[in-house]
């Protein structure tokens, strides 16, 4: 995101050598654009891929300046190029913006034209300097005096935020559903890191003078990351559960400064009925509605139960079950089917968060967990 045209590509004899680049940023021009197109009448997540959209769609816009600067310097488009230098103060504002229209479900709102206040800023800045006749050269002491350290603050500022909003979505998504961990939105993690990485490259190029670290390596990255783009969000899946905020009733708050709820013994063997006789720990993707459904007790006191009597959230009381199951077919000589197959019979939806979580509970894989039991033909103790 980095800022300035490397002035070398203003000399005739370096054309040639800059020809891969152009290439480079038209191609990653075109295919924001298509993906802008795409993304905004794809029907999983209307409202986040429209903001995602509208971010895709400055970059094609801002790649497509500069490989026609870059092409042709005489061409009359730098007063475009000085424009497209302001874009990436709206581009961490998008991502943040997109992260939480993702996993709230909400489109944004008027009020959110504040995070675009920056941008707007900058663009009354250089429409003065414009009126009133003063260069901005490439180089200038400006950049690195504040405008360099204000798009950086800014930008980091607003990455940290649509990660923490990623982050809390996916602690919340474990209090709610037993297959939390297939859909708690590791693309859209990837896709942060990717953007991290990119605006470090920036910050190492405004800061380092490092040969290898130029502003062609910075929107090489930004076109790579555009078909990583395309990878991810044309294939992605309806967010499972829209994060909401659930506070519990005022007589619940009350009764949990006092004491437990005089219902929390009947409502704790209820639900060992239910998983322990019934087995719903099978449902792949069991919820703590359809749990407190089948219980018939309010969904608060159910959660409140699992979390303060049982340990751990919903997710993980619902994995204990599943793994004591396996426990006991991994166990059983006479059982020969897969590890896999007795993962997926149990409820699990992933390998490697079966994997996980039966290490973490049993402290040993799977495969060895059922190689020891099939030398010592024991069968597991009970926790």
């Amino acid at each position: 995101m980095a800022f300035t045209l490397c002035d070398r590509c203003r000399e005739p004899g370096v054309f040639h050598a800059m020809r891969f680049w152009i290439v480079l940023y038209a191609i990653g021009a075109m295919q924001a654009a298509m993906l802008a197109l795409a993304l905004w009448r794809r029907p999983a997540n209307p409202e986040a891929n429209r903001v995602l959209s509208a971010w895709l769609g400055l970059i094609a816009v801002d790649l497509a300046v500069k490989a026609m600067h870059m092409a042709s310097p005489q061409a009359g488009l730098a007063d475009a190029f000085r424009i497209a230098r302001l874009l990436p103060f709206a581009y961490a504002p998008l991502f943040f913006l997109y992260a939480r229209t993702l996993v709230t479900g909400r489109a944004p709102r008027w009020r959110d034209l504040w995070h675009g206040t920056w941008l707007g800023l900058m663009l009354a800045w250089m429409t003065v300097q414009w009126l009133a006749g003063t260069p901005l050269s490439a180089d200038g002491d400006w950049r690195r005096s504040w405008f360099d350290p204000l798009l950086f603050s800014i930008a980091f500022a607003y990455l940290g935020a649509g990660a923490w909003q990623v982050q809390r979505y996916r602690r919340w998504l474990r209090t709610r559903r037993s297959d939390a961990d297939r859909l708690s939105l590791r693309w859209l993690v990837a896709m942060t890191l990717c953007q991290c990485v990119i605006w470090g490259i920036a910050a190492a190029h405004a800061v380092l003078d490092l040969g290898f670290v130029d502003y062609f390596l910075i929107y090489a990255a930004v076109a790579a990351w555009v078909c990583l783009i395309g990878w991810f969000s044309l294939g992605q899946p309806p967010v499972a559960e829209p994060l909401q905020a659930t506070p519990a009733p005022t007589a619940v708050v009350e009764e949990a400064a006092a004491g437990d709820d005089p219902r929390f013994d009947a409502v704790e063997a209820r639900l060992s009925a239910l998983m322990a006789g019934q087995a719903l720990y099978r449902e792949p993707a069991l919820s703590i509605a359809q749990l407190a459904r089948r219980s018939g007790y309010p969904e608060y006191l159910v959660s409140a139960v699992i979390n303060r009597r049982l340990g751990g959230n919903f997710c993980e009381y619902v994995n204990v079950h599943r793994i004591e199951a396996t426990r006991a077919a991994l166990a059983d000589p006479a059982d020969a089917r897969t590890i896999l197959d007795i993962a997926y019979d149990a409820g699990f939806t992933a390998k490697s968060t079966f994997n996980t979580a039966f290490k973490r509970v049993v402290g040993e894989t799977p495969s060895a967990y059922r190689r020891r039991h099939a030398r010592s033909g024991d069968s597991p103790a009970p926790d």
